[in-house]
């Protein structure tokens, strides 16, 4: 085939398109200060981090404004805007290969990874900036990058000029517990977690390495996950602008942000298994079951709780209920002249803690079968369920001859009363289970009854009660602690 001159013509130019095409892309992923004369350090930092947008109000918020701030400092600065569904009303972000919106909640018409944050992020660093914010001095990115290279803090954070600045906390997770502490930090301005706004920067690696790397509340789901870990956050001396038209600038927009921040806060709590948190100063926050909700936990089979084969004991909500229960059960029956004393596990847990087991799931207390004629509700339980004047259920177990008082309609936890009666001096009664310390025992031990601390009150419990526990369970028992069932589980894990 003959090249003519026409051809060679219209090759050449191609060519030359194409050596202007790729020169004019260049150019335009270069920093923009890097084309003109003194390099900035500043430019060269700005590509190795993603800028990624989380924490905002679909309804009202400042994010093109924050885009805009960082693209006027580097017209390449990778950004990501993530959202779980598509914000009404739209936000008015530039359309440029560099900006992109990640849409996190899964759909039909998208890819798996289309709804995985670490799909957006190339970058080896990610700086998690919060609505409300603003980039206005050059090289802020690359200071934080330079800081949490020397530093053996796996975040570093710089605080935001707004009405609420970043401050250092401590905080301790207890899976165990399901509970977070918040206190003071005791190495500021090295912090286990911060209250209030910042710009937050990590590895990338790290970030998408979390379970929930980008639930809300940000911060919240963020300092759980990395305080748990054990990793610090470094405060710098660095401080980023607010947003010249700040975001939530109405009462109205304010009330709707703080309500729809407390329920998301609430539902992020209880999907990590925090139930319990507690603040500087002994505040605390209940995120578990109360008197109308069900109990946290289901059916009990073999004596141990679905939560302990989860390496968990008792939430802490249920041991509230637990204690408030046995508190008003107590003085029921104090006041009704019907004797009663500890058994059991809860014997167990008073003379080792002082309290109830921290694995324990009930609380057990033997009554003097003769006595029950004594108390309105137990005659009541007789003759079926009642539901007093404060909302706890009596009624007989359906497990035997022995009553059961439940914390409310809705929620299960409960007190079991044990009815027993004296034989020939021995404390027999008519419903035995397959527990090894559910056995007889001399009535001696009961002439006459002793106090003793337990959830929060004194209570009746057997004289000599080491020897009761140690008949029951067998010597050692109080120094010993062992989960209800250890041939299925062992506190010791053997």
């Amino acid at each position: 085939m003959r090249l003519t001159r026409c051809w060679a013509a219209l090759a050449a130019a191609i060519i030359l398109n194409l050596l202007v095409f790729f020169y004019v892309s260049w150019l335009q992923h270069q920093p923009r200060n890097s084309r003109t004369r003194g390099p900035r350090r500043t430019s060269a930092i700005g590509p190795r981090v993603t800028v990624l947008i989380r924490e905002f109000e679909a309804f009202d918020n400042a994010v093109p404004e924050l885009v805009d701030s960082f693209l006027q400092l580097d017209p390449a600065q990778p950004v990501v805007v993530a959202a779980d569904t598509l914000p009404y009303p739209p936000l008015a972000l530039p359309r440029i290969p560099n900006v992109r919106l990640a849409l996190l909640q899964p759909a039909l018409d998208r890819s798996a990874a289309a709804s995985r944050p670490e799909t957006y992020v190339a970058t080896e660093f990610v700086a998690l900036v919060p609505d409300g914010a603003r980039a206005e001095s050059p090289g802020h990115l690359e200071r934080m990058v330079e800081a949490l290279r020397g530093s053996s803090a796996r975040l570093v954070a710089a605080p935001v000029a707004t009405t609420n600045p970043a401050r250092c906390l401590a905080l301790n997770v207890s899976l165990r517990e399901w509970t977070a502490r918040y206190g003071p930090a005791p190495s500021a301005p090295r912090c286990d977690a911060l209250d209030g706004d910042a710009v937050l920067l990590m590895r990338s690696r790290d970030l998408f390495n979390l379970s929930v790397p980008l639930a809300r509340p940000l911060a919240t789901s963020l300092f759980l996950q990395t305080a748990l870990r054990g990793w610090a956050v470094q405060l710098l001396d660095l401080t980023f602008a607010s947003a010249r038209q700040p975001p939530l600038a109405t009462a109205h927009a304010r009330w709707k942000a703080e309500r729809e921040g407390r329920s998301r806060r609430a539902a992020l709590l209880r999907s990590l298994g925090i139930r319990l948190v507690s603040w500087e100063g002994g505040r605390l926050e209940w995120f578990g079951c109360s008197k109308e909700s069900p109990r946290c936990f289901g059916t009990v089979v073999g004596d141990t709780p679905a939560y302990l084969y989860e390496g968990r004991w008792t939430p802490p909500c249920c041991l509230r209920a637990l204690r408030e229960t046995a508190r008003y059960v107590v003085g029921v029956l104090e006041a009704a002249g019907v004797r009663y004393w500890l058994e059991g596990g809860s014997l167990l847990g008073a003379a080792r803690h002082g309290d109830i087991i921290p694995w324990d799931y009930d609380v057990d207390l033997g009554i003097y079968l003769e006595d029950v004629g004594n108390c309105e509700q137990l005659r009541g339980a007789e003759a079926g369920s009642v539901v007093d004047e404060r909302g706890f259920v009596w009624e007989k177990a359906v497990e035997g001859d022995f009553f059961r008082v439940q914390y409310s309609e809705s929620n299960h936890l409960h007190v079991d009363l044990w009815p027993f009666y004296p034989r020939n001096g021995v404390m027999t009664k008519d419903t035995w289970l397959d527990h090894r310390q559910d056995v007889e025992f001399p009535e001696h031990f009961l002439q006459p009854l002793v106090p003793l601390a337990f959830a929060g009150f004194m209570a009746q419990a057997p004289n000599n009660y080491r020897r009761f526990l140690e008949l029951k369970f067998g010597p050692g028992v109080i120094e010993n602690p062992e989960y209800p069932n250890p041939a299925l589980l062992s506190l010791t894990g053997g």
